[in-house]
């Protein structure tokens, strides 16, 4: 007989793989202005593969007290939200629970409007994004396609999450 463990898996954050941030503008919904956004995802590239790496997103979401696929959740009012921005000398700094930390260096319009808001539309997808080998997600028209599509905002948390800044 074969049975079933109830008792939940613990995270391992080598099951994340590597993680990808994505920065572009997109128009606000009132038309006048573009919002800085940030797409953080994994490439499915872990030891135990895409559907460990998926499991493992949904993991850390939690930890952070985040859903997938629901209401976006107002970053800017929550201090104790478990997931910062550090925005600095060009680059962007994500750091989550278990020491987990991703940076990338976003296009210059992208860090003007983060400086002039003080926040960027962050989401985080429990769909794997694809990739062109180790380390190296999909460009071009695939990547905007991954990151434009319903699977994929669908299944991600929604966040404002506020810029932070080296304090002089």
């Amino acid at each position: 007989m074969t049975s079933v463990s109830s008792e939940p898996r613990l995270f391992r954050p080598a099951d994340l793989g590597t993680l990808a941030l994505l920065a572009w503008m997109a128009r606000n919904e009132e038309g006048d202005g573009k919002t800085p956004c940030l797409l953080a995802c994994s490439l499915g590239d872990g030891p135990d593969g895409p559907e460990a790496a998926s499991a493992a997103v949904t993991h850390l979401l939690e930890d952070m007290g985040l859903t997938a696929g629901g209401e976006p959740v107002d970053g800017t009012t929550r201090p104790s939200l478990k997931v910062s921005m550090l925005v600095v000398a060009g680059q962007i700094v994500l750091q989550m629970p278990h020491n987990i930390s991703s940076q990338v260096t976003p296009p210059a319009d992208w860090l003007e409007a983060v400086q002039e808001l003080g926040y960027t539309y962050f989401m985080f997808t429990t769909r794997v994004c694809p990739s062109t080998g180790p380390r190296r997600p999909a460009q071009g028209p695939e990547l905007a396609e991954f990151a434009g599509s319903p699977e994929t905002t669908n299944a991600a948390a929604h966040l404002y999450l506020p810029a932070r800044g080296l304090r002089a």
